[in-house]
């Protein structure tokens, strides 16, 4: 069984499509993250429907603006349902919103308190932002975190690890141009990585451009297995358990 830890299967026509076709490919469960508060509900929704559909709730970086007092009453609320994993995804975009990059650390460092309160880890999302990201996950005294996308280099990645961090790794991993990440997956231990999609974005090579989903998870972990001259039910194996002792979920 593959664990897909971040798709948001809250975008696509047919969640029930997408469901159906990640279960025949091996996918036996999928972790869909929160970006903003109006789709919270969604969320709860989706997670009652399928049994291997489990949620993190979250106001994304590049929608800081939408959250209010409101937002975290309704997060920690929510939060208390059985299948809400993880809070997330939360931290800071540089990329796409520099402006305001004030107000991002604000609602990151709430949101950080909020999964402290609610003794959850976080999935965190980090675009040109790295210094301030860890800055903030050591002040708030983080244990539990997945870098999603991950996007820095070994050396960040070193720091990461060290931290106690997982190292999200998507479809970017298996693009010919992908060095630095290609780097990352060899000298990281396979026991600091866990799989994940971001579907309906970054589809992995051959299906690049496409849209994505998690039944192309395998795709990725064969990348994984072939940059780190393992086997694939090797990579399966240590990711899932990865991703399920994160969670604090029962295979």
């Amino acid at each position: 069984m593959f664990i897909d830890t971040h798709a948001h299967i809250d975008y696509f026509k047919s969640p029930k499509k997408v469901v159906r076709e990640s279960l025949e490919a091996g996918v036996g469960k999928i972790i869909l993250p929160g970006v903003e508060p109006d789709k919270f509900d969604t969320i709860i929704s989706l997670i009652e429907q399928y049994d291997c559909v489990y949620g993190a709730l979250g106001v994304h970086p590049i929608d800081a603006h939408l959250f209010n007092k409101e937002a975290a009453k309704k997060m920690t609320d929510l939060s208390e349902h059985p299948k809400i994993v993880a809070i997330g995804e939360v931290g800071l975009d540089y990329h796409h919103n520099p402006e305001n990059a004030e107000l991002q650390k604000e609602v990151f460092a709430t949101q950080l308190e909020i999964a402290a309160a609610q003794r959850l880890p976080v999935m965190v999302h980090d675009r040109d932002a790295h210094n301030d990201v860890l800055e903030i996950l050591k002040k708030y005294e983080v244990k539990k975190a997945i870098m999603h996308c991950f996007s820095g280099d070994v050396k960040f990645a070193r720091k990461c690890v060290e931290m106690g961090f997982l190292i999200g790794i998507g479809g970017v991993v298996t693009f010919k141009n992908a060095k630095e990440l290609k780097n990352v997956v060899k000298e990281v231990p396979l026991t600091s990585i866990v799989l994940e999609t971001d579907a309906p974005y970054l589809a992995p090579h051959p299906f690049r451009g496409e849209e994505n989903s998690p039944k192309f998870l395998n795709f990725i972990a064969k990348e994984i297995a072939n940059l780190k001259d393992t086997s694939l039910e090797e990579v399966e194996d240590v990711t899932t358990q990865n991703a399920l002792k994160f969670f604090n979920m029962k295979e």
